[in-house]
């Protein structure tokens, strides 16, 4: 039995998230049937993580085992056929035995992009979170090195979780202009549900200058939902890389 590692890149837009769901159109089914054909067996695969409906990634990652010895690039190339335009895998490895897609992994890279301009952008509407209000961008950046380091982010967890350990590591928040994007990107070593959205929701309050810059360490120690901002829209999130 071979255990192989997939990296995946795909736009969400049309999907309902990446896991399995009754009649409803995800990632995961599409590659599993995917592999499927060109293996000619039932394949299950595991995923470093879930993404939201409408959420994008550049660098997911997957492993399933196969009884098959048909070569990687077969594999791959054979997939990307049946796969749609939308959902490609880019990267297929050999993986050891006790290699986990979730489990074996350390951290991960997430990019949030939001569109600053008046009208709307027809190219990037799937992409990125549109605002046409100007934002103070210094202070954004004060408000964010307040989440930096090892906190209990339940202040910026969804409701619908399951998972009690709501401690997690932020090792980098950047915050950078480049052209009409002002981008957010995220390093940690895991992240609860919709916390990434949920802390750019609450960083734009701040641009906006509906939450001061100090008031963010309070409402990260409060660890009440309710004291955040609203949740930032799914299209302009990606998952750039999974740390192994």
């Amino acid at each position: 039995m071979r255990r192989i590692k997939l990296t995946l890149e795909y736009d969400g837009t049309g999907y309902a998230g990446w896991q399995v769901q009754p009649k409803s159109d995800t990632i995961q089914r599409r590659v599993e049937e995917a592999l499927a054909k060109v293996l000619q067996e039932k394949v299950r695969i595991h995923g470093s993580g879930r993404t939201d409906a409408g959420v994008h990634a550049r660098g997911q990652v997957a492993h399933f085992d196969t009884g098959s010895n048909l070569p990687l690039k077969n594999i791959r190339d054979g997939a990307n056929t049946y796969l749609p335009p939308d959902i490609a895998i880019i990267r297929i490895e050999e993986a050891a035995p006790d290699f986990h897609a979730r489990y074996s992994a350390r951290g991960k890279i997430y990019l949030y992009r939001v569109l600053l301009r008046e009208t709307r952008s027809p190219l990037s509407r799937n992409y990125t979170y549109r605002l046409s209000l100007p934002v103070d961008i210094e202070n954004i950046r004060i408000a964010a090195r307040n989440l930096i380091g090892r906190h209990d982010f339940s202040a910026f967890e969804a409701s619908g979780s399951s998972i009690k350990d709501k401690v997690r590591q932020l090792s980098r928040l950047e915050i950078r202009k480049e052209g009409e994007n002002l981008e957010f990107e995220f390093q940690g070593n895991g992240f609860l549900y919709k916390m990434v959205r949920n802390i750019v929701g609450t960083l734009i309050e701040v641009g906006k200058g509906n939450i001061s810059p100090e008031e963010v360490k309070d409402i990260l120690g409060s660890k009440d939902r309710t004291r955040a901002g609203p949740t930032a829209p799914a299209a302009g999130l990606c998952l750039i890389q999974v740390l192994y």
